[in-house]
């Protein structure tokens, strides 16, 4: 019994106290094995990882499995994306952009909408979905159609938007509410050039001659189309002459009067009424907004005079203006005409003139004007 007892005491290794004891020979009974592909068997070296044929360091044994290619959904919403903006841009560039926002254009942004969210529910072709849409929100018919029509709006082109009756009343020759004959009765572009330069020279010698003011000319003659009242240009221009201006500056007010008053002798040896004072008391104009415009009531402390006359039912209108800084006090008058002299090169001060006709017809144009209003009896 004490050699039994001693067999077994030797079964223990030293220095394992407290270690569990040593399973009997041939181990317990009913005992089971732990199996699993992490778990290596006894005498099966390197059962680790390779029970499964998978790669070490692999839970699911499908790191090294091919991925799947996209499915034909995901393509097809892909291409539809690309086409549509494609064709929305070939619409923009062309200037159809009233096609932009056709039924049929609608309805097909519609289908490729439609394609890329059934794309989007597919696990292989959420990916080329998801490009396509990208594609489609940053080329819609909103935002192309916006750029259309901003490009139209600066453009002016309309014609694809508009009926055949809207593109005839848009070539009118005339001004919408006037008679197409008074053009033609009244004084020529030609005339009325020839009339302000006529006019002008004989001021300019005159005040030469009584007070000593020399003459600049300022800024250069302008012609612009007038419009016609139905979306286009008329035939007729509106005339802006060459001005002139003193170089001296004109603040007493007794000069100013003289002035005013040859001016007013030459424009009646040319045909025209007595000069009209824009700023003066009997000028018909509240005397709050004469203050406002021309910087008082009175004419003595104004810092503009403005004087006019013209020779109705002729188009020739004629302007004649003092500036006078002196009666500036808060200094507001000069910054303005500053920025004027500026833009135009025109002096600060001192007595300037201008001649303005509207709705004239240019002789050589006479002819084609006449042609083109047979085309629009009764317009006026």
């Amino acid at each position: 019994m004490v050699m039994d007892h001693e067999k077994q005491r030797a079964r223990y290794v030293a220095g394992t106290e407290g270690a569990p004891p040593v399973p009997p020979p041939g181990g317990y009974r009913n005992a089971r094995r732990a199996s699993g592909p992490f778990v290596q068997q006894p005498g099966v070296p390197g059962a680790t990882a390779t029970a499964t044929g998978s790669a070490p360091g692999s839970a699911s044994g499908t790191a090294d499995a091919p991925k799947r290619p996209a499915n034909a959904l995901g393509w097809i919403a892909l291409v539809a994306g690309i086409l549509f903006a494609a064709i929305l841009l070939i619409t923009l560039a062309v200037g159809a952009t009233d096609v932009l926002y056709g039924v049929t254009m609608l309805t097909l942004q519609l289908v490729v909408v439609a394609v890329i969210v059934g794309a989007l529910f597919t696990a292989r072709g959420r990916t080329l979905a998801a490009v396509a849409l990208t594609v489609t929100l940053i080329f819609n018919v909103a935002t192309v159609g916006g750029i259309g029509a901003l490009q139209t709006s600066a453009s002016g082109s309309y014609d694809g938007m508009k009926t055949e009756e809207q593109k005839h009343e848009e070539a009118y020759p005339g001004i919408k509410g006037t008679d197409p004959q008074a053009a033609l009765r009244q004084q020529s572009l030609e005339e009325v050039r020839a009339e302000a330069d006529s006019v002008f020279a004989d001021i300019r010698a005159r005040i030469t001659a009584e007070y000593g003011y020399e003459w600049v000319q300022v800024g250069d003659e302008d012609l612009r189309p007038e419009r016609n009242g139905y979306g286009g240009e008329s035939m007729l221009i509106e005339y802006t002459s060459v001005g002139w201006a003193t170089t001296q500056p004109i603040q007493d007010y007794n000069t100013k009067l003289a002035v005013m008053a040859t001016i007013d002798a030459v424009v009646a040896e040319h045909g025209m009424p007595p000069l009209y004072s824009f700023n003066g008391e009997y000028s018909g104009i509240d005397p709050t907004m004469i203050a406002k415009l021309y910087g008082s009531e009175d004419p003595r402390a104004q810092h503009t005079w403005e004087y006019y006359t013209d020779n109705y039912p002729d188009p020739t209108r004629l302007y004649a203006n003092i500036y006078d800084l002196s009666n500036d006090p808060t200094g507001d008058f000069r910054t303005t005409r500053e920025a004027q002299s500026a833009r135009t090169g025109e002096p600060l001060e001192g007595l300037q003139m201008v001649v303005l006709a509207s709705a004239v017809l240019s002789e050589n144009d006479r002819a084609e004007y006449e042609e083109k209003l047979k085309d629009y009896p009764g317009f006026q």
